[in-house]
């Protein structure tokens, strides 16, 4: 019951923060605005998401194979890949490849998040940036992200304009345009410096062992390019059989996220290599000399095995049926932990915790269906809730 009412104290009051009602009012309306737009122009995209749903079907009952397939194709490109069970077997994976005393620059990642990867880091004694623009906030506000894919999606610009002068020691105007060029002058040179850039990955392709990395800004294609080591980690279930599949899956990924198209999609599948020279493949050329990829279960292969969960892991991370939730928006990711609205109360129980930690987000999910309508592959997040309910009454 303590866990409830600290849950319920904290919905609360985000539903009462009158700066997360702005913030919200605003990115809802845009969001809505860009996928109507993005909708318009590629009428197609609702017919490649029923392809995508197909996909997700055929792949996430052959995850062990695919992973084993994606595993195979890294290392034959030169890369090192893993599989770990459990967060502390990544970290420890992740330990073994970065040592400490580094600095390390790292992409947007949902699954680093899941496993607190940042400041496991950083408690070793590395000199971590996040180079996402919304998770760089994140990280400076020391507080949780609040969305997938906008993780400060709650914090307005007045608050970033204070929080960037506090940063820089000058008065930063709140105007976004400023603020965005004021995050980038604090970053630029670390990119160049670092011993480790890390990220995740939107979708892998088991044939070729390609990553798939959907961004706006730029900074992942310099977290993963420019420091000579380079490291993924990237949760299982992403992977699909082949790079044909992963093209449909990154195209809808990244158009229900709001996009008609992104200014950058990299495909990384190995360590950076040349045949300039008498046609002699060397690696380590401009890019990273090392590469490695780790895969995370833990939890997914549970999930995946039972049948009345299992499509929680079709979810492609758009975020676009947060922006639909009548909770949601009026609390942010308060309405969740680590995973977020009635997707997250799922994936809070297979992945990140357990049944009691999954209770509070699933008895506040509202069953409105709105989020199944958004979803493009059609998750119907409110159904589970209703039997996770059940579960959880039966203590089962």
């Amino acid at each position: 019951m303590s866990k409830f009412k600290a849950y319920k104290k904290r919905l609360k009051e985000a539903a009462r923060d009158p700066k997360i009602s702005v913030a919200l009012k605003r990115a809802i309306e845009s969001y809505r605005k860009n996928v109507e737009e993005a909708l318009k122009r590629f009428p197609h995209t609702l017919k490649l998401a029923e392809e995508v749903r197909a996909i997700k079907e055929q792949s996430i009952p052959r995850m062990e194979e695919l992973v084993g397939q994606a595993c195979e194709a890294i290392q034959k490109n030169k890369g090192k890949a893993f599989l770990a069970r459990t967060p502390a077997e990544a970290l420890e994976i992740i330990d073994g490849i970065v040592g400490t005393g580094k600095l390390i620059v790292k992409g947007k990642s949902l699954t680093g998040e899941e496993i607190d990867l940042r400041e496991h880091l950083e408690g070793r004694g590395n000199e971590v940036y996040e180079t996402d623009l919304g998770e760089y906030i994140i990280q400076l506000l020391g507080i949780k992200p609040m969305h997938l894919t906008a993780p400060s999606i709650h914090v307005p610009k007045e608050d970033v304009a204070h929080l960037l002068s506090r940063v820089t020691g000058k008065k930063v105007p709140p105007d976004i345009a400023i603020e965005v060029a004021t995050v980038r002058g604090i970053l630029r040179d670390k990119f160049i410096r670092a011993d480790i850039g890390m990220s995740g990955a939107n979708v892998v392709a088991a044939d070729t062992g390609t990553l798939f990395q959907i961004e706006n800004e730029g900074n992942i294609r310099l977290s993963t390019s420019a420091p000579p080591v380079y490291i993924a980690l990237v949760g299982m279930e992403k992977v699909v059989p082949t790079i044909e599949d992963a093209f449909k899956v990154a195209e809808v990924t990244w158009r229900f996220a709001g996009y008609t198209v992104p200014s950058y999609v990299n495909l990384v599948s190995g360590p950076s290599k040349t045949g300039d020279i008498e046609k002699v493949i060397t690696y380590g050329a401009h890019g990273p000399k090392e590469m490695y990829v780790i895969f995370l279960d833990a939890g997914r292969s549970r999930l995946a095995q039972d049948t009345v969960f299992r499509e929680a892991l079709f979810c492609l991370r758009c975020g676009g049926c947060f922006y639909e939730c009548p909770l949601f928006a009026v609390t942010a990711g308060h309405f969740g932990d680590k995973y977020f609205g009635g997707i997250g109360a799922i994936w809070t129980a297979f992945v990140t915790g357990d049944l009691a930690d999954a209770a509070p987000l699933t008895y506040s999910c509202l069953s409105c269906g709105r989020c199944k309508v958004r979803c493009p592959v059609e998750i119907d997040a409110p159904q589970m809730c209703l039997e996770l309910r059940k579960r959880i009454a039966e203590g089962s």
